[in-house]
């Protein structure tokens, strides 16, 4: 028999459902994925780390899991959240069903809930700290929520980087050399640089610019990874030596680092953007893109800019949302890249040295890969 589960927002409120993963509590900030498939590559995103992942989609655990499907050796996320587990996977590709894998690795997973109910509290009041468990009171679990920490001022790159530096071999011919600060990248993301040829050292999150110029890379690669950027000192400082001297190219939280090193603030989001069907505009031809997407925080170039940023006219995102081009230490800097859903940043370049970044994830894993050509970009732009 199932035991009854709870999960409790900093706020109070709680919702009921019952375990299906490990026993226990978990504790993290609740937000929700609208992604349709890849569950498996969700709660193993380093990105997740220090959240409880609320998935919209009804039905998980149709296919079943699959040791190719992952994005890091174990689960990252504190928690799941789901509306209906089936462990009856019918998925040609699985090794086992969802609700083994999930006690296997010790995730603490809570199904019946009603996640429709539980995205529409999340939207109105925002991603918050939350506690969720099985057999556990309803006050125990107020209390760990109300002293749970938020997220912001959370340094969780550090957590889940790499500790010493590994080398991941060219498939194929060698092109180049690359290194990649991890500040919790994924496996699809490493599988993307090698296949172009390149040869990737991995470096951890404190990694200064002496370390990184060492190498005499062809290009710097700043990954995706979970936390508050403003935190992330080291990485932001090591960026600053770098630039100018080796092309660098920077997604999700890398992109954030990037505009902490070229002096822009950043804020936090009411509720983030996760999932995989984030409509993105290019700014320079005004074409769309679906795209895959894992942040709580997001870069203010207006923090940069010589004008106030204007008063939101409660329509549709439109170009003006964004300043056209800002000055920083680097030189000229422009927006690439907007949100459709919230008019916020999803892109920069600098135009004196050749850096840029993007705020989705082109790997996807999972989601679209429309924005794939973005490391090929980077190859052109390392001249390899």
């Amino acid at each position: 028999m199932k035991a009854g589960g709870l999960l409790v927002t900093a706020e109070g409120d709680a919702f009921a459902g019952v375990s299906v993963g490990a026993e226990g509590m978990a504790v993290g900030e609740v937000v929700f994925n609208t992604t349709m498939t890849g569950y498996q590559e969700v709660i193993s995103d380093p990105s997740y780390a220090g959240q409880l992942v609320v998935m919209t989609m009804p039905h998980i655990g149709n296919y079943g899991v699959a040791e190719a499907d992952m994005q890091s050796p174990a689960p990252a996320a504190a928690g799941l959240l789901v509306r209906s587990l089936t462990n009856s996977p019918t998925g040609w590709r699985s090794e086992g069903s969802y609700g083994e894998f999930l006690a296997a690795h010790g995730l603490v997973t809570l199904a019946e809930i009603d996640t429709r109910r539980l995205t529409r509290y999340i939207r109105s009041k925002g991603a918050m700290p939350a506690a969720m468990g099985s057999d556990l009171s309803e006050s125990d679990l107020r209390e760990a929520a109300a002293a749970a920490p938020p997220m912001t001022g959370l340094d969780l790159a550090s957590v889940v980087s790499t500790k010493e530096p590994y080398r991941v071999e060219a498939v194929g011919e060698r092109r180049g050399l690359v290194a990649a600060i991890d500040l919790g990248i994924k496996r699809d993301i490493l599988a993307h640089l090698t296949r172009l040829g390149l040869e990737v050292v991995v470096l951890p999150s404190s990694a200064s610019s002496e370390q990184i110029l060492s190498l005499e890379p062809d290009g710097l690669f700043l990954s995706n990874g979970p936390g508050d950027p403003e935190p992330l000192h080291e990485a932001s400082n090591a960026l600053r030596g770098v630039l100018g001297k080796v092309p660098v190219f920077g997604i999700c939280l890398g992109h954030q680092v990037l505009g902490l090193a070229l002096g822009a603030r950043t804020f936090k989001l009411p509720f983030g953007h996760h999932g995989g069907n984030h409509p993105v505009r290019r700014l320079g031809d005004g074409r769309v893109e679906i795209t895959s997407q894992n942040h709580g925080f997001a870069v203010d170039l207006w923090s940069l800019a010589s004008s106030n940023r204007p008063a939101s006219s409660g329509s549709l995102a439109s170009a003006d949302m964004l300043p056209e081009r800002v000055e920083t230490d680097f030189g000229p800097v422009e927006p690439t890249h907007q949100n459709l859903n919230d008019g916020s940043l999803e892109g920069l370049r600098c135009l004196e040295v050749p850096a840029y970044s993007v705020q989705y994830h082109p790997e996807a894993a999972p989601g679209p890969h429309e924005a794939s050509a973005l490391f090929d970009r980077f190859l052109e732009l390392m001249e390899v």
